[in-house]
């Protein structure tokens, strides 16, 4: 059975690395891994500027506020070197044996996804808030299409790794599924009796159970024979 005990019906299964890539889960992963180079990529090259011509310090074009340059950043390295790992995780999530390994792999998929759906929703927020208070001068305007994209898939971020927790905890809820570890030997219902032998198993019931031979009762005067008389 597949689904049962975190995949243990697979375990040792070949891999194949079509299959792997054309699966809803591989694709989600190396969709958000590349919504986080585009997020970090336009803070770090694009949204540090010139106030003006005159100021040639480099400001975050975020209200000239750091902080708001800096967390976008970080979530987006975090983002990106998480979607490596638990990509390399998925791909040899079948080799692994365990199935407490595996339960610990589901799990911190859930509770990492789950972490950062809310670090790119604190990161949309507050992108999109410093923006609103932004005045826009002439050097700001030149980055201004990369601060819209860094705060726009910073939204679609949060879409994508709420799917990813998402699904992380229907393959947790599918492991932990304790009817999934019955066999054909035992029945689905735990509080069903345990099955007798099969007929025709080559036990022989009582009901069919014969006396062994020269046994039988042997009559004190068999007809047409008769005592001598001395």
């Amino acid at each position: 059975m597949e689904g049962a005990s975190f995949g243990a019906g697979r375990a040792g299964g070949a891999i194949d690395p079509v299959d792997f890539l054309k699966q809803p889960q591989t694709l989600l992963r190396v969709t958000t891994w590349i919504f986080s180079i585009v997020v970090f990529g336009s803070i770090v090259n694009e949204c540090y500027v010139n106030k003006d011509s005159q100021n040639p310090e480099l400001l975050c074009i975020f209200n000239e506020n750091e902080s708001a340059c800096s967390y976008g950043i970080a979530v987006g390295i975090i983002a990106f070197f998480g979607c490596i790992f638990f990509f390399v995780v998925d791909l040899y999530f079948q080799q692994i044996s365990s199935v407490k390994d595996r339960k610990r792999a589901v799990l911190l998929d859930l509770g990492f996804s789950g972490f950062l759906a809310f670090l790119w929703f604190v990161a949309f927020c507050f992108l999109a808030n410093q923006w609103q208070r932004t005045t826009l001068t002439r050097g700001f305007a030149q980055g201004a299409d990369a601060a819209r994209a860094a705060i726009t898939f910073s939204f679609f971020s949060i879409i994508i790794w709420v799917v990813l927790a998402v699904r992380a905890l229907q393959r947790y809820r599918l492991g932990t599924d304790m009817s999934l570890f019955a066999t054909e030997q035992f029945p689905a219902d735990p509080s069903a009796p345990y099955p007798g032998y099969p007929v025709g198993s080559g036990t022989e019931s009582t009901e069919t159970y014969q006396s062994p031979p020269f046994t039988e009762t042997l009559e004190a005067n068999p007809k047409g024979y008769q005592v001598p008389a001395y």
